[in-house]
């Protein structure tokens, strides 16, 4: 949102993040990040509430945050050599209206072979046990990789900005 130049504050929902029963990764960000938007709803009216949610999945799977050092090297491990694509849910709330926007931003990110020093280190450096895939591609995450593939290079960070600019168009902000 910085790189936005708004004025803006974070507030932690505080959901439950379970995906549903037989609910496909597509359908569990765009959910969550709408349930994320209504539950700040709450707190006031005429603003613009932003919601957002990521799952990264592996081979099909989702991996969830790893939460711990052991975790993440296990994820790692897996990742190495392999892509991992993630989805970034976002949900653009108008309190005032209640019209919601809603979307999904995909990014492939390719992990290079990775040796167990270099899952190490990196885990030592900069310990992402709340990130889904264990790793921060905006820091020192992005030595892991080989290359990144999607339309918004910012979704993987958690907001996908370029999405999120064409919603705010919409709802008559003028970031320019």
């Amino acid at each position: 949102m910085e790189r936005l130049q708004l004025d803006f504050s974070c507030i932690s929902p505080e959901i439950d993040e379970t995906p549903e029963p037989g609910e496909t990764a597509q359908a569990l960000v765009t959910r969550l990040a709408q349930a994320k938007a209504l539950k700040v709803a709450g707190t006031g009216t005429g603003l613009l509430i932003i919601g957002s949610d990521q799952v990264a999945l592996l081979n099909g799977s989702i991996i969830a945050k790893p939460g711990n050092h052991q975790n993440a090297v296990v994820q790692l491990r897996a990742a190495s050599g392999q892509c991992v694509h993630f989805l970034t849910g976002v949900c653009l709330l108008n309190s005032t209206t209640g019209i919601l926007q809603t979307d999904c931003v995909a990014t492939d990110v390719y992990f290079r072979d990775l040796t167990d020093r270099e899952i190490e280190s990196y885990l030592q450096s900069e310990r992402p046990y709340e990130c889904a895939g264990s790793f921060k591609s905006e820091q020192l995450g992005i030595t892991l990789l080989k290359k990144m593939t999607g339309d918004d290079p910012s979704a993987i960070i958690g907001l996908p900005l370029i999405r999120l600019c064409e919603m705010l168009a919409k709802e008559g902000v003028k970031l320019l």
